[in-house]
């Protein structure tokens, strides 16, 4: 066995079978629901390092970051919803499933619409950095009985190159506790593409909180503004972070939904109501998000590569043999989608089980 081979299947990669990417045309993107409310990430792009800290009720979130890669960001979750949509497609197919995943970079980059030139390709390594370097300790899904479990975003992962120094793919291992709540047809619910369009963090947190309260629910739903401050884990002063939200909701850049603040009880609310349909986008995204963010972090090695990810001058070899895919080993009709506090159904259909000729990596052309 060659040193290559013996580098590939090293790990936590040794015990598992890998899941190919599979193509993503007409694929509806998915969340999960337990990210999409939660403090689990940095909403800043310079590098955190301060721990989020919070706790309501019995429910606890801990977040760490390493001094030298700064904390998971919200542009870096983009990797962890990718993923929760192939597993979900994946399924719906009738396709085996894994935590171990095999795809290019371009099949990554293009699906949460960022470029596919050289310096995505170096951000797209720092933010998988930051994932595995970041750890998470919540008692979310552990019942009443407290119990901490601890994980990192990422257990392991790796850039595959060939003897000419070419990315030929990439490799990384989800943490059982996301790759379970994905299984859950429960706690998993779509999105709408243009999510990946929205450039501010806290907008992009504000979009999930909606998504998962207000739903379609006629009436949406209203959320203190000081406890939004709280879920959000974010640094800034809660002056700072209501004005925040106030130029957020005169910009109305949510897809979906409508903002408006409401005084109640000596209280400040915001609304999120279903609406602004007109920006609401199906379609591909056409406005690329420039970057999945630095967070400050020092530039990441190109592992010697000298062209884009994606621009290769002749045809590259595969670096995983085709293979073709065993049988079902999940099912599971239940609805995919649904909002906390009643409100939406949106049907998914058990599709049949395909099984593709060719389950390999694809040659990457210019």
């Amino acid at each position: 066995m060659t040193g290559e081979r013996l580098r590939l299947v090293m790990g936590e990669r040794a015990t598992l079978d890998p899941f190919i990417a599979l193509p993503e045309e007409g694929v509806s993107l998915r969340d999960q629901r337990d990210l999409m409310e939660r403090p689990f990430f940095s909403l800043a792009k310079s590098k955190r390092t301060k721990p989020i800290l919070y706790k309501a009720g019995n429910t606890e979130v801990q977040v760490y970051a390493l001094q030298e890669y700064g904390m998971a960001t919200i542009w870096d979750a983009d990797v962890l919803i990718w993923a929760a949509t192939q597993i979900v497609e994946a399924a719906d197919q009738g396709l085996r499933t894994s935590r171990f995943f095999r795809f290019t970079p371009y099949q990554l980059l293009i699906a949460t619409g960022r470029g596919t030139g050289f310096r995505q390709y170096k951000l797209l390594k720092g933010a998988l950095q930051r994932l595995q370097s970041t750890v998470v300790l919540t008692t979310i899904r552990q019942g009443e009985n407290w119990r901490r479990q601890q994980f990192s975003w990422l257990n392991e992962w790796e850039e595959l190159i060939d003897a000419k120094r070419r990315c030929q793919g990439m490799e990384f291992v989800l943490p059982e506790w996301f790759y379970q709540g994905v299984l859950d047809r429960r706690l998993v619910l779509t999105i709408d593409p243009a999510y990946f369009r929205l450039t501010g963090g806290i907008e992009r947190w504000l979009y999930r909180v909606a998504r998962k309260h207000a739903g379609h629910q006629p009436d949406g739903w209203a959320f203190d503004v000081k406890h939004l401050h709280a879920k959000s884990g974010s640094m800034a002063r809660v002056s700072d972070f209501a004005l925040d939200l106030r130029r957020i909701a005169a910009r109305q850049s949510l897809p979906g939904y409508r903002l408006s603040f409401e005084w109640e009880d000596g209280r400040d609310l915001l609304r999120f109501a279903p609406g602004n349909f007109a920006r609401l986008s199906t379609g591909p995204v056409d406005k690329p998000v420039g970057a999945l963010g630095t967070s400050g972090a020092r530039v990441i090695g190109t592992s010697g590569a000298r062209v884009s990810v994606h621009q290769a001058h002749e045809s590259q070899p595969r670096l995983w043999p085709t293979s073709e895919t065993g049988g079902c080993n999940f099912s599971n009709s239940r609805e995919s989608n649904f909002s906390f506090g009643g409100g939406d159904k949106e049907s998914q259909r058990l599709r049949g089980c395909r099984f593709p000729q060719k389950r390999g990596l694809e040659p990457i052309n210019e």
